[in-house]
């Protein structure tokens, strides 16, 4: 599937997750050197990895909820040579966790 824009290809992937019962992030970009023109972009699901070990500084003040279960679910979109649109490069779907029910969807972003 093709995209105008790179934002066009993130609304998808927002969209079918709306559809499908789970909230999304933007996760990592792998940039052009010269122009920083962006070739890969990930989205994934919003428990995919693991958050990184509490700090135990004194400085943090608010404990976090344990939100990420390593979830696989992942949309890659690429930049396609020469042109400015982008298409779906790979779709990983591999959740790990229950998805939202009806009931409480509306808890999701």
């Amino acid at each position: 599937m093709k995209f105008d824009t790179l934002q066009q290809g993130i609304t998808f992937y927002e969209n079918y997750a709306r559809i499908s019962s789970f909230d999304t992030r933007l996760s990592s970009t792998k940039k052009r050197k010269p122009d920083g023109k962006i070739l890969v972009k990930y989205c994934v699901c919003s428990k995919e990895g693991f958050r990184e070990t509490p700090r135990l500084h004194a400085q943090c003040k608010k404990k976090r909820l344990i939100t990420r279960m390593g979830c696989k679910e992942k949309l890659t979109l690429k930049l396609i040579n020469d042109q400015d649109n982008y298409e779906i490069f790979s779709l990983h779907e591999g959740h790990t966790h229950a998805l939202t029910t009806p009931n409480s969807a509306h808890h999701t972003k």
